[in-house]
């Protein structure tokens, strides 16, 4: 372990923040912990171009850990629409409120305290606390262990949790030592594992930039730069088929809203089929003899428990829509779209069912590849009453 890397590494690293971090970036610079936190949830598992446009839009909603403890749930999914892993937006939600209940309206500055709320992990907290206290608490996103395993040559897989202790050890004595420093170093962290360390193009191979820490990086100095950290062995993602049903009565389409802790957990989609393991080489569904399913058929299959459904008649035949696949982190789904349309909004059982008109579906957290669908039959009916 070099002793001279680590007594100088954040005083490098500030300096190369100094001259080659980022600029601009909204949240750069912010102190309130709140707009920290916000920022902080946002970016993890989300492209930053997608938060440049949606964290100051949020922001302007939710200006305040108030506003947003106080916004019903399905108001901040809503707005989280699109940004996908919407255990985050509940987590938020949650949080901003337990924020109000157990610390009065403001967060506390500990990050043991923090890491205690609702949705904030041991780096996050760190950031949290780094950015808006100067509290000498370091962060170990995906980044930073990609930058501690290439400088100090760690071999072990990240997953590990011997080798994770071992990073946030090493995460902890690189600090520096003044906590003023804390906010330019952490974002420099933050900054040099997104631009220069980054996964498979780093500055060192392309020639074009020099590291400041080149001669002193383990990786670099035995060819190993693209080897560390250590991957695991992904297994093959899971394939799943489902129906799902879209059912309208003239302007309105029925949405059903999903379990929390389900995927998609609280928000609002079209009733669907229960998931089974996709058949492999066979046709999709609209070519296979499941075309020929009576609306009675496919109402049990996507509702079962739904007791108003003899009452409920198809004025039109079903007609098969497309097939949507959808890939998730850990699986693919293929959704297979049945278009019904109703001669009557009839009532479903439970509040989980609600008939929404397609000019207000922006009210509604909806998943990214059913609100595509649904706003692009808003577009078509809109196009239908201009002619």
């Amino acid at each position: 372990m070099s002793e001279a890397l680590i007594k100088h590494f954040a005083k490098k690293l500030i300096a190369w923040h100094g001259l080659d971090g980022r600029r601009g970036l909204p949240w750069q610079s912010v102190r309130d912990p709140y707009a920290v936190w916000v920022s902080e949830i946002m970016l993890q598992q989300t492209q930053v171009a997608t938060v440049l446009e949606r964290y100051p839009r949020f922001m302007k909603r939710f200006p305040t850990v108030n506003k947003l403890a106080a916004a019903p749930l399905d108001d901040v999914l809503a707005e989280w629409a699109g940004l996908g892993y919407y255990t985050r937006a509940r987590n938020l939600h949650a949080c901003a409120n337990q924020v109000i209940k157990e610390f009065g309206g403001n967060f506390p500055r500990d990050p043991i305290l923090l890491e205690q709320l609702k949705g904030i992990g041991r780096s996050t907290a760190g950031a949290i606390a780094a950015f808006a206290f100067h509290e000498r608490a370091p962060i170990l996103d995906a980044n930073v262990k990609r930058i501690l395993a290439r400088l100090f040559g760690i071999e072990g897989a990240i997953q590990e949790k011997s080798v994770n202790d071992q990073l946030w050890l090493l995460a902890q004595e690189l600090l520096p030592k003044s906590p003023t420093d804390m906010p330019v170093y952490t974002q420099a962290l933050m900054d040099f594992g997104a631009t220069w360390c980054t996964s498979r193009k780093p500055v060192c191979m392309s020639g074009t930039k020099k590291c400041p820490f080149a001669k002193a990086c383990q990786a670099n100095l035995s060819d190993q730069v693209l080897l560390l950290p250590r991957k695991p062995i992904k297994a093959k993602s899971p394939e799943f088929d489902c129906d799902m049903l879209l059912l309208r009565h003239g302007n309105s389409v029925l949405l059903q809203k999903r379990p929390e802790k389900a995927i998609w957990g609280g928000l609002w989609s079209l009733p669907e089929s229960v998931w089974r393991a996709k058949e492999k080489n066979l046709a999709s569904h609209s070519e296979k003899a499941k075309v020929n399913l009576t609306a009675k058929e496919l109402f049990k299959l996507v509702l079962p428990n739904q007791k108003t459904l003899t009452t409920l008649k198809a004025s039109e035949p079903i007609k098969p829509g497309s097939e949507i696949k959808h890939v998730f982190t850990h699986r693919r789904l293929w959704m297979q779209i049945w278009h019904v349309s109703s001669s009557s909004a009839t009532p479903f059982s439970g509040a989980d069912f609600k008939w929404v008109s397609l000019h207000q579906l922006g009210k509604y957290g909806l998943p990214q590849p059913i609100k595509v669908l649904l706003q692009g039959l808003s577009l078509t009916r809109d196009d239908d009453l201009k002619n």
